[in-house]
């Protein structure tokens, strides 16, 4: 799940449930994207705020969609709620 903050349109926070059958299962992961004002043109940026043995928390997140790899993103690209 994804919304966009009340306060904020370009900053958006997310729920991730973890995946049966994993280490993950049962919990609940949170974390926020920013979107920089020239979206679509330009990605944005993902973090984890919930501590998860996967990512540093408060880091951007290695990823072909986000601003830590800015080649590869494609403004085609949307975000769900």
């Amino acid at each position: 799940m994804a919304r966009p903050s009340p306060n904020d349109i370009l900053e958006w926070h997310y729920v991730l449930e973890g995946s049966d059958g994993t280490p993950f299962a049962g919990g609940y992961y949170y974390g926020k994207i920013k979107f920089p004002p020239e979206y679509p043109f330009k990605p944005p940026s993902i973090s984890m705020i919930t501590p998860n043995g996967r990512f540093i928390t408060q880091k951007k997140i290695c990823l072909s969609m986000s601003d830590f790899h800015p080649e590869s993103w494609n403004p085609m690209w949307s975000v769900s709620r």
